[in-house]
């Protein structure tokens, strides 16, 4: 059992899936009283062990600490659980670490300040196992007045990353940041396919897939002035010479019986940008066509 630490500041955790959980264990490692709530108590029963103070209600919880941090399944349960509660919750810091949209996030904390709570919204960028690690990166936005003083409490649970005053700023990075590990996991894949039809296995595949993956942080890196200042030098290669490429990709994997539609999304958008006028343009160009609803 973890042994609280009275220098260290009280926090409760609200929900404790896998992730609240690893949350409420992290902030017990570093001393710091933890109550938490969960609607299924039987969950608690490890952070509890842990040295936690299990709460038999959401008021008793939240009274219990001036910084309450939510972890649940989505911003509706976030709100059965806390619209209730906002008496409550008036004066201390909020911390909702619940996946959502920017949106969302937004709403809440107009929500938050019509009752007088001082909000933050975050987003975590890890899996369980790694909460309080360095490899556990942690967003929040809101106001810098409600984190400053609990900066030291949130490094408990990883790398600390503030963000902005707007709100919707840390579940916008969140969305952003999944599209591209959904991105590179889809395109490992079709690349897996692929190859699976020669019986190369994907544990063959993967290292040349990570130097690849690796190379393409020097074009991120490359692109990124490009698409502030919106001008698209063609330093490595044209559109058009990429349209080529992404051809032969689409017949290759028609041709082997491998889904084909990845790289026949990557053509019509190459395609459009063509059609645009960027035929000689370099390929961050297609920042163009993603700017479009």
């Amino acid at each position: 059992m973890t042994t609280p630490d009275v220098s260290r500041s009280p926090v409760t955790v609200i929900g404790l899936g896998l992730m609240g959980t690893a949350l409420a264990a992290a902030l017990l490692r570093d001393g710091h009283p933890t109550t938490v709530w969960n609607r299924s108590a039987g969950k608690a029963a490890d952070v509890v062990a842990g040295g936690a103070a299990l709460a038999d209600s959401v008021t008793e919880a939240i009274s219990a600490s001036p910084l309450v941090i939510i972890c649940v399944t989505d911003y509706d349960a976030v709100h059965a659980l806390l619209d209730p509660e906002r008496e409550a919750l008036a004066g201390r810091v909020l911390v909702n670490l619940t996946t959502g949209t920017s949106t969302q996030a937004r709403e809440t904390a107009e929500w938050a300040a019509e009752h007088g709570i001082r909000y933050l919204d975050g987003a975590i960028m890890a899996i369980p196992p790694d909460i309080g690690t360095a490899a556990a990166i942690v967003l929040y936005s809101g106001p810098r007045s409600a984190f400053e003083p609990h900066e030291g409490t949130f490094a408990a649970l990883g790398t600390t990353t503030y963000l902005d005053a707007d709100h919707g700023l840390s579940a916008l990075y969140d969305m952003a940041l999944l599209s591209i590990m959904w991105g590179v996991l889809n395109s490992f894949l079709h690349g897996a396919a692929l190859l699976g039809t020669a019986g190369v296995k994907a544990t063959a595949f993967a290292p040349l897939a990570n130097t690849m993956i690796g190379v393409v942080t020097e074009y991120v890196t490359a692109y990124a002035p490009q698409v502030d200042a919106r001008e698209y030098p063609a330093d490595d290669a044209t559109i058009a010479i990429h349209l080529g490429g992404i051809d032969h990709l689409v017949h290759e994997s028609e041709t082997l019986g491998v889904n084909a539609e990845l790289p026949r999304l990557a053509k019509l958008l190459v395609e459009r940008a063509v059609a645009d006028g960027h035929a000689g343009s370099g390929y961050a160009a297609l920042f163009e066509q993603f700017t479009r609803g």
